[in-house]
């Protein structure tokens, strides 16, 4: 971290929506670039600068901000220069000097406190009067709402996110309860607005502490995938975490109740406390499923016992009993699920269910929760499908930035199959439902034996167990998933039996490798040169992806992206390159967005017409690569459904490398080659579901790197975390099972 202090001689750049600027300081002789977060600069102000020197492939040595500091002056002449500068609208040389000759050395703590006075001097109107003022509280009010934040160890970025929302009275706002930044900011969480109060001298017991303090508990506990927590649980939770008593805790939670903030419900005899998003979710998804369920459809106008024989005959295929069962009750059920792993028939199901309505006049929509799936159903179907989210036309307004919003959207169509439901948390389901006009077919595919969505709730899971929906489950592999060990050996895992590793001719394949050290050298030279002479046909960017069990580790997600982005993306003099904390993007590297983002702005070309259509929202799961790092630094990246997005230093943290990703990220997608590391982490991490989505992401080769052990006590372990999830209770209790 380095300080230099100096005139700023000109602004280059400066996006007024979040303050990101380009800045030339003057220090003595040298000139310096300055970059950053830094919103209320203006040329000619003398400024303390705190950050980091680093080196653009382009620009050269930048310094990036990360505080700043006004040096005001103190003398008539250097007072006389400040106002001069043009830092304030409507002041030139002329009226500075008519200022500072009035006001003396008390000029600018007069424009501070009583900026009224101004008009004790001639020649300075009050046209004149009203601009100077509206320019220079301006400028006072964001330069002391950054300095009061950025104290407590707030970014450049969060305190444009509070200035944006509470504007001037931001500081005062806070001040009365420093709790309203958790849930009124973005990214700003307990922990950082509790280090504020603590500052300010905020009793430990302070009911608004407590009330948020409750709300963080059960929302940090919902990010483990759970709708809601156990009311004993919390109380226990809140005492250790809050260090205050029962009584505390139990009055907050009540507040909370009647300010609509959570609810309590009993279900299965457990006091269970709901935030109200995922209260409402469970209830929305409730109420449509229950009129799904108990609508009465209209027979189709074609008789679909005939059509699945000339499907048959057409694809030249025998379906089995169950794939037929499953074709039937999509015909005859408002709702139905199909459920198989691989190799069990699922797209041929598909493809049939969808010609036979077609045949009938009816219309269908498809689709699938990532980019990824979408497309695989696409290409299996040869019918367009697209994401949830986009199907549903779900983002955020300007008003409404990185919320999640109900889309409004109904989607007029009579089927809706929906693939990798698996995937579908809670908040995505109710969505959809939202969307679905009552007298709809829907129709669930998935795997239920996959991992659960990474966000909260079990919904396919508690579908299925609820006994209401009418369930095909799809047990038999069929003659062309037979030829592939990997399809043998996901079922072999999935039954808790040791898969078969390394039998001639295979797609499945084993590396026995003592150490994690060892696993990595493997992993970069299957990568880099062994799998690429193998099949000349893979990419290595592209075909080969490498799942890890954990972030952590030598063989952990983080390592690996580091190691594989000097294999494959290195630094070269002609690829600009940008650096985030201990990350670093450059042009060429292959990336994810980390979490949903309803408000990021998108262009795309269209096919049809080579038309440009724009629209709002990049989510969770999204892998694409870096085109482009512009003059500004700001990144652009072309996702792999050929969405064009730019991000500048405001969302840069919600992408990661994605050389390397965790097995969690990789629900839905299916790659050529997947290469996992085989290393032990936490016992209850380290389970079938996990080694069973790994091995099943796969569609022409698995390698395994690491201990057989480790695989071994995987394919045994068939525990897994505990969702706290309402959805099954609610659908139960409708229908009094």
């Amino acid at each position: 971290m380095s300080d230099i202090t100096g005139i700023l001689e000109d602004i280059i750049f400066k996006n007024e929506e979040n303050g990101y600027t380009i800045a030339h300081l003057k220090d003595g002789k040298k000139r310096h670039t300055i970059v950053g977060v830094i919103p209320y600069i203006k040329e000619g102000g003398q400024y303390k600068v705190t950050g980091d020197w680093v080196t653009h492939e382009k620009f050269g040595e930048q310094m990036k901000v990360m505080s700043i500091e006004e040096i005001l002056p103190t003398s008539k002449l250097g007072i006389e220069k400040y106002l001069s500068s043009g830092i304030i609208s409507g002041v030139g040389p002329v009226t500075a000097k008519k200022i500072v000759d009035h006001f003396g050395e008390k000029t600018l703590e007069i424009l501070d406190t009583d900026i009224d006075r101004l008009k004790e001097i001639n020649g300075i109107g009050k046209k004149k009067i009203k601009l100077i003022m509206k320019s220079y509280s301006a400028q006072i009010e964001i330069r002391n709402i950054m300095i009061f934040f950025q104290t407590y160890g707030m970014t450049a970025n969060q305190c444009m996110k509070i200035y944006k929302r509470f504007g001037g009275s931001s500081v005062a706002i806070v001040k009365d309860n420093p709790y309203i930044l958790t849930e009124e900011i973005n990214g700003i969480g307990f922990k950082t607005a509790d280090r504020i109060a603590m500052s300010l001298g905020v009793e430990k017991n302070s009911i608004f502490r407590v009330k948020s303090g409750i709300k963080y508990i059960i929302n940090e506990f919902c990010l483990l995938g759970n709708t809601y927590m156990p009311l004993e649980k919390l109380i226990k939770r809140a005492i250790d975490v809050l260090q205050v008593d029962e009584e505390n805790i139990d009055l907050a939670i009540r507040e909370n109740i009647i300010e609509g903030k959570i609810k309590v419900e009993n279900i299965d005899s457990v006091q269970c406390v709901f935030t109200i998003q995922y209260a409402y979710a469970e209830m929305g998804v409730t109420k449509k499923l229950v009129q799904l369920c108990t609508t009465k459809y209209d027979e189709l106008e074609i008789n679909y016992d005939e059509e699945i024989e000339n499907f048959e005959n057409e694809q030249n295929i025998q379906l089995a009993k169950c794939q037929r069962e499953a074709i039937e009750g999509a015909m005859t059920n408002g709702i139905e699920v199909i459920t198989g792993g691989p190799g069990t028939g699922k797209t041929t199901i598909i493809n049939c269910i969808v010609s036979i309505f077609e045949k009938a006049g009816m219309k269908v929509n498809m689709a699938a929760p990532t980019g990824r799936a979408a497309k695989r159903m696409s290409e299996t179907t040869l019918r367009e499908a697209k994401t949830i989210h986009r199907l549903l036309e779900m983002g955020a307004s300007e008003e409404e930035e990185e919320s999640e919003l109900l889309t409004d959207r109904k989607l007029e169509c009579d089927v809706l199959i929906v693939d990798e439901a698996s995937m579908i948390d809670i908040n995505l389901m109710n969505s959809m439902m939202n969307a679905i006009f009552t007298g709809t077919r829907l129709i669930l595919v998935g795997d239920v034996d996959q991992l659960p969505s990474v966000g909260p709730g079990n919904v396919l899971r508690d579908i299925i167990e609820s006994g209401v929906v009418k369930t095909v489950r799809l047990n038999e592999i069929f003659r062309q998933g037979k030829e592939s060990m990997i399809t043998v050996n996901a079922h072999l895992i999935n039954d808790g039996k040791m898969p078969i590793l390394n039998s001639k001719g295979s797609d499945f394949y084993f590396i026995q490798c003592g150490d994690s050290k060892n696993i990595l050298e493997q992993i970069i030279s299957l990568i880099s040169t062994r799998l690429p002479k193998f099949n000349t046909n893979w990419d290595k960017m592209k075909d080969i992806q490498i799942l890890s069990p954990m972030k952590k580790s030598i063989a952990g997600v983080d390592n690996l992206n580091k190691e594989l982005q000097l294999i494959l993306n290195p630094p070269s003099a002609n690829k600009p390159e940008k650096e985030l904390k201990e990350m670093v993007f450059r042009i060429g590297d292959k990336v994810m967005q980390t979490k949903n983002n309803y408000s990021l702005k998108w262009t795309k070309k269209e096919k049809v017409f080579d038309a440009e259509c724009t629209g709002l929202g990049v989510f969770n799961g999204d892998v694409g690569y870096v085109y482009d790092i512009n003059e500004n630094n700001n990144l652009t990246v072309i996702f792999e459904d050929d969405k064009i997005v730019e991000y500048d230093d405001m969302y840069l943290d919600e992408l990661a490398l994605a050389y390397a990703i965790t097995i969690h990220k990789s629900q839905g997608s299916e790659f050529p080659v997947v290469i996992m590391p085989m290393f032990m982490g936490p016992p209850m991490l380290m389970n079938r579901n996990l080694l069973y989505t790994g091995v099943t992401r796969a569609k022409q080769l698995v390698v395994l790197v690491g201990d057989k052990k480790t695989v071994s006590f995987m394919k045994d372990n068939d525990r897994t975390f505990e969702r706290y999830s309402g959805l099954k209770w609610r659908i139960s209790e409708i229908f009094g099972i």
